[in-house]
């Protein structure tokens, strides 16, 4: 999905805003912007578009509501309704709705904030538990002496890869002008206040405002526009798969209601309920991470500062999770680079200074202590 852009030199006038980087996130933030009545957006990706360079390709990503940290549900809930809309306007769906359960030692404290954040249902798994609401999966979930699980309304499985495309098609259908192949080097600001873009072939774009979506090269490319220093390292998460016996395939698809679902401890593990890639039923695709859910790092949303100002907004640092929120994200970074703030985050119980880049200085982790839960 390729198309002429006019680069706002000679004859041109360029464009409202410029998003770099066409995973998730920036084709999410390209299609906020087009939603805005004539507003011109220009999309660019470095590589193919869809490549599995980067972190937003693949098979399946869950939505969850469910964080040790109160801050991120209201972000999720504003991205589920975010996710129903664009599936709306796309007249198809690439994410199903199933339950979510998350499992752990009953005493387990980022077990418990995750349920009360996350507005989630103890749920019993014997006789002996306490829990108010039955255990609707028995003979499929057998839980540890000591544990407890919870069920929660948001939990779902989308097709990443898809959501992508729809999101790319979406914006695209609004008018925006989407490039692949198109390697930006330089973002600067011009002495009329516009934003000049530069590419690796020599090509420049010129918009009133830029938005910087680029994963795992959000840091170099920062650095070399603005001086500023992001601590995002890229990491290779192991993605394995479990084999359904034969005869159950169908009992473990999220069209026949089988849940997403974290286990809390030493190691954390979510799943997703998943095709393979010829589309039968059956492997579940799951995440195991050393440590802990409540190790989550936070993302960077932020201006990027400088002589840049709040000309040039960043979007980085999802670190595996934020897949989900990518809508939610989208129109924050939109609102922020076209009209200076996040209206619609504010609207929602969103708290952007979470994210804010100012957090890292003296403190690389970068993770505001009020934001970790306590042991």
């Amino acid at each position: 999905m390729a198309a002429e852009a006019n680069n706002g030199g000679e004859g041109g006038d360029g464009f409202d805003v410029i998003v770099v980087g066409a995973g998730i996130m920036g084709s999410c933030a390209a299609y906020a912007a087009s939603t805005r009545g004539g507003a011109r957006v220009l999309l660019l990706e470095r590589f193919d578009l869809l490549h599995h360079r980067g972190s937003s390709h693949g098979e399946s990503r869950t939505i969850r509501a469910t964080y040790p940290q109160a801050h991120y549900p209201p972000m999720v809930r504003l991205a589920a309704r975010l996710w129903d809309d664009a599936q709306r306007d796309a007249g198809y769906r690439v994410l199903t709705p199933t339950p979510h359960l998350d499992m752990g030692p009953r005493a387990d404290p980022a077990l418990r904030a995750s349920i009360v954040n996350g507005a989630a249902t103890e749920v019993a798994s014997d006789a002996a538990s306490d829990a108010a609401a039955p255990w609707p999966w028995s003979g499929v979930f057998r839980l540890p002496e000591g544990w407890t699980a919870a069920t929660s309304e948001i939990g779902g499985v989308m097709k990443a890869t898809k959501a992508v495309a729809m999101f790319q098609s979406l914006a695209a259908k609004n008018g925006a002008v989407v490039r692949d192949r198109t390697e930006v080097v330089g973002i600067a600001k011009q002495g009329d206040g516009s934003i000049v873009v530069k590419t690796s072939s020599g090509e420049e774009f010129h918009g009133a405002k830029c938005i910087i979506t680029v994963g795992a090269w959000a840091s170099k490319l920062v650095r070399s526009v603005a001086g500023v220093d992001l601590p995002v390292q890229p990491l290779h998460t192991l993605i394995c798969y479990w084999r359904a016996r034969p005869g159950r395939e169908h009992e473990l698809t999220p069209e026949s209601g089988f849940p997403t679902f974290a286990s809390y401890g030493d190691p954390y593990i979510y799943s997703t309920p998943s095709m393979d890639r010829r589309g039968h039923a059956g492997p579940r695709r799951h995440r195991r991470r050393a440590g802990h859910p409540a190790a989550v790092h936070d993302f960077i949303i932020d201006f990027v500062g400088g002589e840049l100002g709040k000309d040039v907004v960043v979007g980085a640092g999802f670190s595996g999770h934020g897949f989900k929120m990518g809508p939610a994200v989208g129109r924050i970074l939109a609102e922020m680079a076209l009209d200076g703030e996040a209206r619609t985050a504010a609207e929602a119980g969103v708290e952007l200074r979470h994210f804010r880049i100012g957090r890292f200085e003296d403190n690389p982790e970068g993770n505001l202590a009020e934001n970790k839960v306590k042991n």
